[in-house]
């Protein structure tokens, strides 16, 4: 290389490094519903983007199918909460990067009126029994995502076959399924942050909290370049760096909904 042509380039980056905003290559995002419908993504991403000079084009999925987009090459950077999935994708080659994020939990939330009888439980597996008995309607994602993953295990542990009139797979997005639940005055398992956000507009309760079964990791996962030509693995990088430094890390803790904090800092 020229050595003008280098020393320009190095100086280019070295910029871009110190947080100078320079043009830059958009990057394809696929993520879980729980990080958009919370408002998360629309705290954090100016904050990445005012560094890294280009957009954060964002699909937003069940964890499930952002996992099966990135295994097609359809996106640069996954931030998911699957953490069984996240780890045969990784097996299987398919992402280069993993790191851990941030965590919440996960909760049930239902009417006022509790036919089910759980309110003030921090058992999961007896409230999903009480419910599926309870002539009340349950509302699930349906959709293979993180949240539907976790609830399908806690049917199994409960011996409880999720079928019949009381059980409503939607296929929908977490934000829809609180929607469903609130019209039903039925039940749902959701993560906490994107019920914060939909709670004036469902009436719903919590009624179920603090089941260490409940706990939900995040991981944002960098796709291989091996494996597909033409991502921007650059800047899939700039963003899993970013979430995981000092300053993404406080971006996250930062977030808050009616005062209170939702998702909690996990980086290593």
């Amino acid at each position: 290389m020229n050595p003008s042509v280098a020393r320009l380039t190095g100086c280019l980056l070295a910029l871009l490094m110190g947080g100078t905003t320079l043009a830059a290559e958009d990057i394809r995002l696929a993520t879980t519903t729980s990080t958009e419908n919370s408002g998360l993504l629309n705290y954090l991403l100016p904050r990445f983007e005012a560094r890294y000079g280009g957009k954060v084009r964002v699909i937003a999925v069940g964890t499930g199918t952002a996992l099966k987009i990135g295994e097609k090459g359809d996106a640069d950077v996954l931030l998911v909460h699957a953490r069984p999935l996240e780890d045969k994708f990784m097996a299987a080659g398919f992402g280069s990067v993993r790191k851990d994020v941030m965590y919440n939990d996960f909760i049930i939330v239902g009417p006022k009126k509790d036919p089910a009888a759980v309110r003030g439980g921090k058992d999961v597996i007896a409230a999903m029994k009480k419910i599926s008995t309870s002539g009340a309607r349950f509302v699930s994602r349906g959709d293979e995502s993180g949240t539907h993953q976790m609830e399908k295990e806690f049917w199994k542990d409960a011996g409880v076959a999720a079928q019949g009139p009381w059980y409503v797979s939607s296929g929908q997005g977490m934000g829809q399924v609180l929607t469903m639940a609130g019209q039903f005055e039925g039940y749902a398992l959701t993560d906490r942050a994107t019920y914060a956000g939909y709670r004036d507009k469902t009436g719903l309760d919590v009624l179920v909290e603090g089941d260490p079964r409940m706990f939900n990791p995040y991981g944002v996962i960098v796709v291989n370049p091996a494996k597909h030509s033409g991502l921007n693995t650059r800047g899939a990088m700039a963003f899993a760096n970013w979430l995981t430094s000092a300053e993404g890390q406080k971006a996250i803790a930062d977030f808050k909904i009616s005062g209170l904090q939702m998702f909690f800092p996990s980086a290593k």
